[in-house]
């Protein structure tokens, strides 16, 4: 991955402002609020600019991003838009989990639900799970359950296109007997999973175990600073509205969205932005190569 230097960016020169300046303490207040992580080996002048990225996942889950692009030289600033509900089947996942029944996958379609599904599997001492994931960046908040814990977690299948419907056309599928599926989800994710696998045959127990919810407390000289960013990332459809629910004029606003994947992407480009960004391959890394594209062509 090519490093985007600081000089590619050709930041304007920014004189320096009177002690007593508004805009100085204007500044100070939106670094209070903004993560802005550097290399040691950054100069200062980094460390004072503008950030050049939002970050818009909840609070405490921006940090590998951030770190990411601070290899980079670039600079951060974090604005939650989403916030983790719990969902109405809760309850219910940890008592399926709990019984004997078995099931012959676990299909995760998304961190979060892998987040509050391994909550709950930790806590019900289900020895064995098989579980299928959408795609890598999903997979990975397993890794550290894989080496910590005694009970086996088996993820076992990836789909060769990172969306929905393709897992529900690949999840392999036991010949001649019944496959049974467990899906916890968003309670505002599509039908597509479930649909896709019973017209195959399978049978699908679908979970609602979270939901989102826009952030309704946004400090506005946080959303002025974010409005002129060049680039915004996102990693859900429910962040890509409620961001276009927070810009004054959505059809003016004309800077870079750098969606997580092709779903997030899709939902970006219905609600009208038009410089959208997003990998091919979801992963962090494939991220970060689309935010620094999509850094460079904000600069053409």
């Amino acid at each position: 991955m090519a490093a985007l230097s600081l000089s590619s960016l050709s930041l304007p020169f920014t004189a320096p402002l009177p002690p007593h300046s508004p805009l100085l303490h204007r500044r100070t207040r939106i670094f209070a609020h903004s993560s802005t992580i550097q290399p040691a080996s950054s100069s200062s002048s980094v460390l004072t600019s503008s950030p050049k990225v939002v970050v818009t996942r909840e609070r405490g889950k921006n940090g590998k991003l951030i770190n990411a692009l601070a290899k980079h030289g670039i600079s951060c600033l974090e604005l939650p838009l989403i916030q983790h509900t719990k969902g109405p089947d809760l309850d219910r996942l940890s008592a399926v989990l709990s019984a004997d029944t078995t099931f012959d996958w676990i299909v995760i379609t998304s961190p979060e639900a892998g987040s509050v599904f391994l909550d709950v599997w930790k806590a019900s001492g289900t020895p064995n799970v098989k579980i299928a994931v959408v795609g890598a960046g999903t997979a990975s908040i397993f890794n550290e359950v894989l080496q910590s814990s005694k009970q086996s977690l088996n993820v076992s299948f990836m789909p060769s296109k990172a969306t929905g419907k393709v897992l529900a056309s690949e999840l392999p599928k036991n010949s001649n007997t019944k496959c049974t599926v467990l899906y916890p989800a968003s309670v505002k994710a599509s039908h597509e999973i479930e649909a896709g696998l019973s017209n195959r045959g399978f049978v699908v127990t679908r979970l609602n175990t979270y939901s989102t919810a826009p952030v309704h407390d946004v400090d506005q000289m946080v959303l002025e600073e974010a409005l002129s960013a060049p680039v915004v990332t996102v990693a859900s459809p429910s962040a890509i509205r409620a961001w276009v629910n927070l810009i004054p004029k959505p059809d003016k606003w004309s800077n870079s969205v750098a969606c997580i994947g092709e779903t997030t992407a899709s939902a970006a480009k219905n609600l009208g932005l038009r410089n959208v960004f997003y990998p091919t391959h979801p992963g962090l890394e494939g991220w970060v190569d689309k935010i620094l594209e999509a850094l460079r062509m904000n600069h053409h």
